[in-house]
């Protein structure tokens, strides 16, 4: 039978190691160190609790501070780093889902677009055929920057004094498109607050009265002007404008040019230019002499059938791999020849891209 009796580990006492070695202590002692523990665990609970509240603060205020920053605080549009898309209709193995023309619109970067010369027209028309149709489809965060580019070119406009009417038609569009949205197809369709969309209408109004209100400063410069030039040169420049109503409004400036921009050789090639001949011989209209009135045929062509467009730069879409780009910038492709894929895109061809 086993000895029962009280050996070293008996109750009421423990070993705590110190630096001097291992000491044993009695009950009453080991109650006042766990009292002193709990009371250190307690208060560093607190501190931790503390700590974690401040976090949660500094967390909710950061990410409100980034909200203003991304809403109507700021009007810096948002761009990814990449100046391309990829332009995928479908899920596959490799990617999922499809690219919207939202997606398009934030990643190409428009926003620089604007500030050269040569793409400026191009945006401009494309803004035009997403204000007519395409307004809708557009994300929240698309239609902002939509908003916020919009203004850049109106501002643009307006320190330059250059294609101002493009812009007047362009602003009278969207707004016309806006009173539609709201009035006819209802709220619903509009992303975001209507209070946010009566305060933009309400931009979209002041902005055509500042166009209204623009005056063309006369060049400081005392050098050779247009009006300068021989007769020859001045027709040769008529040429080469591609719009009828610019020739107009150069007739407008002084009775000489007036007579130059009535020239029917300048009209007629303005038709054969925008129009084939069938819809020439449609719309063909005499004079009391019997001469073709190519001035008047031209605007009358121009309401019955699209004219040509012509623009600088246009975006470039990659056959290959499926890529939408600016054409000075570089997007990865595995072609042997790149330059042999590509393939301008027009503003009513980047439109169709989306069109599922």
């Amino acid at each position: 039978m086993p000895f029962l009796g009280q050996d070293w580990r008996s109750p009421g006492q423990s070993w705590v190691k110190t630096e001097d070695g291992w000491k044993k202590t009695t009950k009453a002692e080991n109650d006042t160190n766990n009292s002193v523990s709990e009371r250190k665990s307690y208060c560093k609970g607190e501190h931790d609790k503390e700590n974690l509240i401040l976090g949660i603060n500094y967390d909710v205020a950061a990410k409100k501070r980034k909200k203003d920053f991304l809403n109507n605080n700021t009007k810096i549009p948002y761009f990814h780093k990449d100046k391309w898309i990829y332009v995928h209709k479908g899920s596959t193995k490799e990617r999922h889902g499809y690219c919207t023309l939202g997606e398009a619109f934030n990643r190409l970067d428009f926003c620089s677009a604007i500030k050269d010369t040569r793409r400026f027209n191009y945006v401009v028309r494309l803004l035009e055929l997403i204000a007519k149709s395409q307004l809708p489809s557009l994300s929240g965060v698309a239609q902002k920057n939509y908003m916020n580019i919009l203004e850049r070119v109106v501002q643009k406009v307006l320190e330059d004094q250059q294609n101002v009417r493009p812009i007047k038609e362009l602003l009278q569009t969207l707004y016309a498109s806006l009173c539609s949205l709201v009035q006819d197809m209802g709220k619903s369709v509009l992303v975001g607050n209507i209070n946010i969309w009566v305060h933009r209408m309400e931009n979209i109004l002041q902005w055509q009265q500042q166009l209204d209100n623009i005056q063309i400063n006369r060049p400081t410069n005392t050098g050779m002007t247009f009006l300068d030039l021989p007769v020859s040169l001045k027709l040769n420049i008529m040429h080469r404008l591609s719009d009828g109503r610019d020739l107009v409004s150069l007739g407008q400036v002084c009775p000489d040019l007036s007579v130059l921009s009535e020239d029917r050789l300048l009209w007629k090639k303005l038709c054969q230019y925008h129009f084939t001949d069938r819809q020439i011989r449609k719309r063909l209209m005499m004079s009391e002499k019997g001469h073709l009135e190519w001035k008047k045929m031209y605007f009358k062509l121009c309401r019955c059938y699209p004219h040509k467009e012509q623009y600088s730069d246009t975006l470039q879409f990659c056959t290959h791999c499926h890529i939408l780009f600016w054409k000075d910038t570089d997007h990865p492709c595995t072609a042997n020849n790149p330059e042999s894929c590509c393939k301008a895109v027009s503003p009513q061809g980047f439109i169709n891209l989306f069109k599922f």
